[in-house]
């Protein structure tokens, strides 16, 4: 008795850490990092650096709810969907359980915002409300941003350009030119984490009626742009440290670039989108790896 009451534990433990979508949630933790490292050590305000990252974490988990909700709602997904939590789907969770459970995630980031604005300032509270409105609307409402060829550049956008603002402005009081300048690669390459997920679906969203970008230029010519994002990324990087907005020890990110050639190269030939699994996890870690490195180079840059 006592084993099977472990097992089923575990399964649960699993279905709802499966929920969150795990693998996406760097698309969240490392904007936060390269924001804060940016402001430089001596400044980081610990409490805020904490707070925004749990907040934005929530933000990202429930706008992963959200599209499990929605995506069934619809009928995109089943049993046999690949790539999604399947807590609805594949373990019977109840869909108003996951909505719900979407709604107290933006509730306790609501919550954090209140303590981040009351620290910085308040004009942040309509940054924050438009950010999880953008996680609401990706899949959720009339026109879901999902479904259009705009899903990569919305999730950039916020993702990367606004959150990277606001990690340094709660630290610094201010933005620069510098920290958007900076904030290209990373918005790149989160924008290239939709791609990739939208090339593994395109002919299941073809079907279901969805407009992505990897639909709008075919698959051969969507591999080719996600190739572009990571060669721009990486030039970009080049171009900050020659333009003197960064220290050469981002040059730190080049140690990720094998990552994003595997990626590249695991979509080529592939139709089967379990088979493109592997290219999406590659795509997920070269962001991830990419931003720890640059994080890096920025704090020892300031170190030296």
């Amino acid at each position: 008795m006592h084993e099977l009451t472990t097992n089923h534990n575990k399964k649960s433990w699993k279905v709802w850490w499966n929920l969150l979508r795990p693998h996406t949630l760097t698309a969240a933790f490392i904007p936060v990092f390269i924001g804060t490292a940016h402001a430089g050590f001596d400044a980081i305000h610990i409490p805020l650096f904490l707070t925004m990252l749990l907040a934005c974490l929530l933000i990202q988990a429930a706008t992963n709810m959200f599209n499990e909700y929605f995506d069934y709602k619809r009928g995109l997904d089943n049993e046999k969907s690949i790539g999604i939590g399947g807590a609805i789907v594949r373990e019977g969770v109840q869909p108003k359980t996951v909505l719900y459970l979407a709604y107290a995630f933006f509730g306790i980031a609501l919550l954090l915002g209140v303590y981040i604005c009351a620290n910085s300032s308040w004009w942040l509270a309509a940054v924050g409300l438009i950010c999880m409105a953008a996680g609401y609307f990706y899949t959720g409402g009339p026109v879901p941003i999902a479904y259009t060829p705009f899903g990569e550049i919305v999730a950039g956008f916020f993702m990367g350009l606004v959150i990277i603002s606001i990690s340094y402005f709660i630290q610094t009081g201010t933005v620069t030119n510098d920290i958007m300048l900076m904030s290209l690669p990373t918005s790149l390459l989160i924008g290239a984490i939709l791609l990739a997920n939208n090339i593994r679906d395109l002919d299941n969203d073809k079907v279901n009626g969805r407009k992505t970008l990897a639909i709008l230029v075919g698959k051969n010519n969507a591999i080719g742009v996600l190739a572009s994002m990571f060669i721009i990324s990486y030039g970009w990087t080049i171009v900050l440290i020659v333009t003197g907005l960064t220290e050469i020890w981002t040059l730190l990110v080049f140690i990720s670039a094998p990552k994003a050639i595997q990626a590249v190269k695991g979509f080529i030939g592939k139709s089967e989108p379990i088979e493109m699994m592997p290219a999406m996890k590659c795509t997920a870690q070269t962001n991830t790896f990419f931003g720890f490195l640059f994080s890096i180079g920025l704090l020892i840059g300031y170190f030296l």
